[in-house]
């Protein structure tokens, strides 16, 4: 690896080591299962910067080894927050959203169960508030009622930002009109939206760490893991799609970023589509 990188600013001592690097690439994955490549010390810097300046460490390489030995057992989840990202928005890769209105909710019209939900890696709340609208859209309002979104993230800042449902009207351009006035009210003092309750009331928010404990049991009828695996390498991908697979309901459906290949990964499910694969059985 190439040598220290510093940042140019006055405060505590910026400069990442290459042994710092790695020991927050290894740290990151034992946390989180995410892998973190070569070439972002410039990101590491940048992000951990700030909580190095937040909690008054001398240096990055002091808050670095706090958090790995354990001496700032808080930080713990603000070091996740940070070092992860949260790229998302409304009704994105629409290919799935037609599936889940023209495949699944026929499905599921003669339920007489709860239809369970889950968003797997929710971020800011772009795609369970989506699913949410075409509930409402889709879907008999019986049915809606027996409906449970479960939206899960790891990071506690961007749920936060989700419960609150306020987005820009940049981040709120991918939403046909109508169902934007719908579901969405004007903010009057801001250049944005906020989600009305009655999507707000469909979706249940948690924080959740994929490679920890999974306190929920299922079944889920949908799961939606959607370019998330694409931090992960293959061994975490094969443990995570068998785990989701273990809380499908028969017949249920999971759903994974287009960019994302489940190709050479050993699983039950069933490929029915690009990105959608479904557990054998009836619903």
């Amino acid at each position: 690896m190439s040598a220290p990188v510093s940042a140019l600013t006055a405060g505590p001592d910026l400069r990442l080591s290459a042994a710092d690097y790695g020991a927050v690439a290894d740290h990151l994955y034992t946390l989180a299962g995410i892998t973190l490549r070569e070439g972002k010390e410039a990101l590491v810097i940048s992000r951990l910067g700030k909580r190095v300046r937040a909690t008054g460490a001398k240096s990055l390489g002091e808050y670095i080894h706090a958090v790995i030995d354990g001496g700032m057992p808080a930080e713990r989840t603000h070091f996740i927050d940070v070092l992860t990202t949260n790229k998302t928005g409304f009704f994105r890769e629409p290919a799935h959203f037609d599936f889940l209105v023209d495949e699944l909710f026929p499905a599921w019209t003669e339920r007489r169960g709860e239809v369970r939900i889950w968003s797997a890696a929710s971020s800011s709340g772009e795609e369970p508030y989506t699913v949410a609208m075409l509930v409402r859209e889709h879907l008999a309002s019986e049915i809606q009622q027996r409906t449970r979104i479960l939206a899960t993230d790891i990071s506690t800042r961007i749920l936060d930002a989700a419960r609150q449902g306020r987005y820009t009207s940049a981040q709120t351009a991918g939403i046909p009109p109508e169902l934007l006035r719908s579901y969405f009210d004007r903010e009057a003092t801001a250049d944005g939206w906020v989600a009305r309750r009655t999507l707000k009331d469909l979706v249940r928010y948690a924080r959740l760490n994929l490679m920890e404990e999974w306190p929920m049991k299922g079944p889920f009828d949908l799961i939606l893991c959607r370019n998330v695996m694409i931090y992960f390498d293959r061994e975490t991908q094969e443990r995570l799609v068998n785990r989701f697979a273990g809380l499908l309901a028969p017949g249920g459906v999971l759903m994974v970023g287009h960019a994302e290949s489940l190709s050479g990964i050993q699983h039950p499910l069933e490929q029915l589509q690009p990105a959608v694969f479904r557990k054998r059985g009836a619903l």
